[in-house]
């Protein structure tokens, strides 16, 4: 019989099979940057293609090809019927990870071989998004078993291969399925929650712009003593020109974007203590902008160089740079077109030229943001699953962080009620070296997505 009681008892005495799934699939190096090794990525759709078929789903591994012609990466596509009439639920995740940095920053020998220490599980993809994906099988395994072979409700879930590179074929992928993907409720498991313990629906995320700028000032290398003077390398021009993209206090300065510098009012506060402390910054490192914390994490857009091309310290020299290029990326506002974004962003950086330097922008990608709202049937269902699960009040939480297909999902199924839900916290460090993900949410969240299939198919009442 499914009750609460029922589901916390099943995932306490799964959880060391849990946790070894997890072991499992952060032992696979499933980088999907195509500098790396792909046959990884199939191992990865393959075995956990083979974690969804020892819950009692039909599970394949497909792809699609990219708009370009290039093969998309190998996705896991699985189903379940359940009662007729019941709701139909998708709920998505993705196997493939980030390349691990340097991996001498990591304090384990390889990223690659998870460790526990102390209540957290540390590896690449151990949280992003790992513990989302082996929380699926788990969950409806739970869920059938309890319900005497039969799942509360219809279930397609669909782990993408390629999220980490920008879901290049999933527009093609969602066309080529779209029979088998639709549904009333779709579950997006790939955000945060608010801190360790305390659980989080994702309302809101801003969107992403990318643009190559690059800078020409000389048509060849001068030496810096002889010409230097009358000529400004393209290095330094090129820092003159992104400098003017933020004022003294902080705030972008690109006019034409959508910025709302008050956060939504039902975001929890968010003190600058807790801030600091989770992101690291530095004592004295002021931090920058204006208006609410929350607000300048999640509703006002944000402008940041990821990389650039100058000489490395060991290849310098007595040399004027002729040319240089930026890479430049800026998370826009929901409600900010991402066309416009572009046009915006390349007709500031248009303006501002220093010296006369000849500019070229060319755009590299534009994913909308996302604004949702839990005061849905789903919505509630899923505060009352998280808030039961995790025994604390669940809240709702923005992300500054991008999850562009998000877009693509409601637009393909208008009628569906959309959930974003996570596993992270603050101290998870996706992306980053020593990611990890605390083993005592992992298990709550288990817990809360059974209640949460449970709840929408009718076999508990809230």
């Amino acid at each position: 019989m499914i009750t609460v009681d029922s589901i916390r008892a099943a995932v306490r005495d799964a959880f060391p099979s849990i946790v070894s799934d997890l072991t499992d699939l952060v032992a696979i190096p499933s980088v999907s940057a195509s500098s790396h090794d792909q046959a990884e990525v199939l191992r990865s759709a393959e075995h956990v293609a083979g974690l969804l078929r020892d819950a009692g789903l039909e599970a394949e591994v497909t792809s699609v090809d990219c708009p370009d012609g290039t093969p998309g990466r190998p996705a896991v596509l699985a189903h379940a019927d359940g009662p007729a009439g019941s709701p139909r639920v998708l709920i998505y995740s993705h196997h493939d990870v980030q390349p691990v940095g340097d991996p001498s920053a990591w304090q384990q020998a390889d990223p690659f071989v998870a460790e526990r220490r102390g209540d957290r599980l540390f590896g690449r993809g151990a949280s992003d998004d790992g513990a989302g994906v082996v929380t699926h099988p788990h969950a409806l395994r739970i869920l059938r078993e309890l319900g005497g072979g039969e799942l509360p409700c219809s279930v397609t879930v669909y782990i993408e291969g390629e999220e980490e590179v920008g879901s290049p074929s999933f527009e093609a992928f969602l066309a080529a399925h779209r029979d088998r993907l639709d549904a009333d409720v779709i579950i997006v498991a790939d955000s945060s929650n608010w801190r360790v313990g305390v659980p989080a629906l994702t309302t809101s995320l801003r969107g992403v712009v990318q643009v190559d700028a690059r800078i020409d000032v000389l048509d060849h290398a001068l030496h810096s003593g002889q010409y230097g003077g009358p000529v400004l390398d393209a290095v330094t021009t090129m820092c003159r020109l992104v400098a003017t993209l933020h004022d003294d206090a902080g705030d972008v300065t690109v006019p034409g974007l959508v910025s709302e510098s008050t956060a939504a009012p039902d975001f929890p506060e968010y003190p600058e203590e807790d801030f600091r402390a989770d992101a690291g910054v530095l004592p004295g490192v002021e931090l920058i902008g204006t208006g609410d914390l929350t607000a300048r994490l999640w509703t006002k857009p944000t402008i940041t160089v990821i990389g650039m091309d100058v000489t490395p310290l060991e290849r310098s020299g007595n040399v004027l740079a002729p040319s240089c290029t930026a890479r430049i990326s800026m998370r826009i506002a929901p409600g900010q077109d991402p066309g416009l974004a572009i046009e915006a962003l390349t007709s500031h950086l248009s303006s501002h030229v220093p010296f006369g330097a000849r500019l070229t922008v060319t755009g590299r990608e534009a994913g909308p943001a996302f604004h949702g709202s839990s005061d849905t049937p789903a919505g509630r269902a899923a505060h009352w699953a998280l808030t039961t699960g995790f025994g604390v009040e669940a809240v709702d939480i923005g992300q500054g962080g991008s999850i562009p297909f998000i877009a693509t999902l409601q637009s393909t199924f208008p009628d569906a009620q959309v959930l974003v839900t996570g596993v992270e916290d603050p101290d998870t460090r996706a992306h980053s070296e020593d990611e990890s993900m605390h083993l005592g949410d992992l298990e709550r969240i288990v817990v809360s997505e059974a209640l949460l299939l449970a709840r929408l198919g009718g076999a508990i009442e809230a």
